[in-house]
């Protein structure tokens, strides 16, 4: 059975490019929503099988995408374009995380119900959560001491609410924001190169990617990746075991963006593209893993404090950047870096046709993971308080 997950998540990429390449009205829906739905039909019609080996098998793929996914994404960046996006996402990742922090105090007092203890420490891994991802979750459940079964309905829960929240974004966010924050901008970069926005990006993926010409530099590509990732699981180990998935996804970032300043490199085609077949992979492999069993035996009150805390997050963080008119694409990229983590920020950064968010939104989240067992340890206890 493992092959055979293995063989679906690897295949259907390359058969949604197909499919988007020939048929212009599943082009406009996108690859990314249509990844995310095959998933979920997957995963809910029972055709990849819910048992904790199939969970593992599909973990286990999400998580080695990823340090090939960056990388790949990250050569034909120009960092001297992020300089200009930097006040933003400063800016936005401060309010995001007080938007979350302000979403899950007033979840916490509506639906604590006199279980203080209980309910302070969900707000508190949700905070990790929402703020950094699953590393300062589990983080924060052993830092409190939660039970194994409040754990588990926590994750659970938050993970059916964040694929809610998800597609949200993708489908609707830009058009919905647009009616509160301001539009992206960024003039012309350094390069004298207009702005990098991904223009029909969908239909030029898909019969470039694996073209004859193009398969040497994409084997360079790869080389380096693995160069890279290498490098940085070097690096990694040398820091302490809790902090390595941290140090791990910042040192391929850092090394990839210092790769990206060689002319050579950032000039190598479809290395983008690839990437994105990575994290269309890395969809798949998510989507599947919905399945009826998370829908049924919900805990109401839980579910409705993680429910405000998920789209509160959203709310507030939005308000906010309204107050400090922080444009759309920047809001929608931190928002997904804290709440579904950095790997999700190349996924909103194909639902808004904006690849230059990428760099900077994975850099949110990088953050997050710096900051949220400590944020959302500190906001159980004061939740405790109250």
């Amino acid at each position: 059975m493992t092959y055979v997950i293995i063989a679906i998540c690897l295949i259907t990429p390359l058969l949604i490019m197909w499919l988007t390449y020939r048929f212009p009205l599943l082009n406009k829906v996108g690859t990314i929503i249509i990844a995310y739905v095959i998933g979920c039909v997957l995963g809910l019609t029972g055709l990849i099988p819910d048992t904790p080996e199939v969970h593992k098998v599909q973990t286990d793929i999400a998580t080695y995408t990823i340090p090939f996914a960056i990388p790949l994404l990250l050569f034909s960046a120009d960092i001297r374009s992020w300089t200009k996006l930097a006040p933003s996402f400063i800016k936005s990742t401060l309010l995001g995380i007080l938007g979350c922090c302000l979403a899950i105090v007033i979840g916490f007092l509506v639906c604590h119900g006199g279980d203080k203890a209980t309910f302070a420490a969900i707000g508190g891994m949700l905070t990790g959560l929402y703020t950094g991802g699953n590393a300062n979750l589990a983080s924060i459940k052993v830092a409190l001491g939660v039970d194994d079964t409040v754990y588990i309905i926590t994750s659970a829960y938050s993970t059916l609410l964040s694929a809610v929240y998800l597609f949200f974004v993708i489908l609707f966010g830009k058009r919905a924001l647009r009616l509160l924050l301001p539009d992206f901008k960024l003039d012309k970069d350094a390069s004298g190169s207009a702005p990098a926005q991904m223009k029909n990006h969908d239909r030029e993926l898909f019969y470039g990617l694996f073209r004859k010409d193009n398969l040497p530099t994409l084997g360079k590509s790869l080389v380096l990746t693995v160069v890279i990732i290498a490098l940085g699981a070097g690096i990694a180990l040398l820091c302490p075991k809790s902090m390595f998935q941290t140090i791990f996804i910042l040192a391929i970032s850092t090394l990839a963006i210092i790769a990206s300043t060689n002319k050579r490199v950032r000039g190598w085609d479809r290395t983008f593209e690839a990437g994105t077949y990575m994290i269309l992979v890395f969809s798949i492999a998510v989507a599947s893993q919905v399945n009826t069993g998370t829908l049924g035996n919900i805990d109401s009150r839980i579910f409705l404090f993680i429910s405000i805390a998920t789209l509160g997050s959203l709310l507030f963080h939005v308000l906010l950047s309204a107050l400090f008119r922080i444009d759309t694409d920047t809001t929608l990229a931190a928002s997904i870096s804290l709440i579904c983590s950095p790997p999700f920020v190349p996924v909103v950064a194909g639902a808004v046709k904006n690849k230059a968010v990428i760099g900077p939104g994975i850099a949110v989240g990088l953050f997050g993971y710096a900051v949220g067992t400590y944020v959302g340890f500190f906001l159980a206890k004061l939740l405790l308080l109250m």
